[in-house]
């Protein structure tokens, strides 16, 4: 049987596990602060929203958060961080092309840039990290359903937190 302290703790080891990619979702936002040079990705098949330099920064994020977690130690941990740059190269550029990809669908199912698409708009760097990231830990079909639904209540949650600190132009 699985107790309240086992099942919390599973959380914490999941979100650790997932912080890169979290941070990879979260660095894009702000280089709308940028006034150099920020090309979109494509107008045409992405909009304006998909920046080179925020896939870039997402990328940098993640390999940032898997180097500072490298350097912790932290028993809990679910995998070792001996090549954090390559994870974190995998978790960064996993969240952003699922972001990618994501915005490519829905463009061409006809939703325009900044439209709510629920859930994908949620789940698709959660999604592109993990496929990117499968074999780094053992996770299992639960773990997998933990991480989604934290990530849906967290991308919420930071999103409105963002859009109410004037960084993102929508709550979603």
């Amino acid at each position: 049987m699985v107790t309240l302290a086992g099942a919390l703790s599973r959380v914490l080891q999941l979100l650790y596990f997932m912080a890169p990619a979290y941070a990879a979702n979260m660095a894009p936002p702000f280089v709308r602060y940028w006034k150099g040079w920020n090309r979109p990705i494509s107008r045409r098949r992405l909009g304006t929203h998909k920046t080179v330099l925020g896939f870039g920064l997402g990328v940098l994020a993640a390999v940032t958060a898997t180097f500072i977690q490298s350097r912790l130690t932290w028993d809990g941990a679910l995998g070792a961080y001996e090549h954090w740059a390559t994870l974190g190269l995998r978790f960064g550029v996993g969240a952003m092309a699922g972001d990618v990809v994501k915005s490519l669908v829905k463009r061409h199912a006809g939703i325009a840039p900044g439209q709510p698409w629920i859930p994908w708009d949620q789940v698709d760097f959660v999604l592109g990290a993990l496929a990117l990231v499968w074999g780094a830990v053992a996770l299992s079909w639960a773990d997998l359903l933990i991480i989604l639904l934290l990530s849906v209540a967290g991308h919420v949650l930071v999103n409105h937190l963002g859009y109410w600190l004037g960084i993102r132009d929508v709550r979603w």
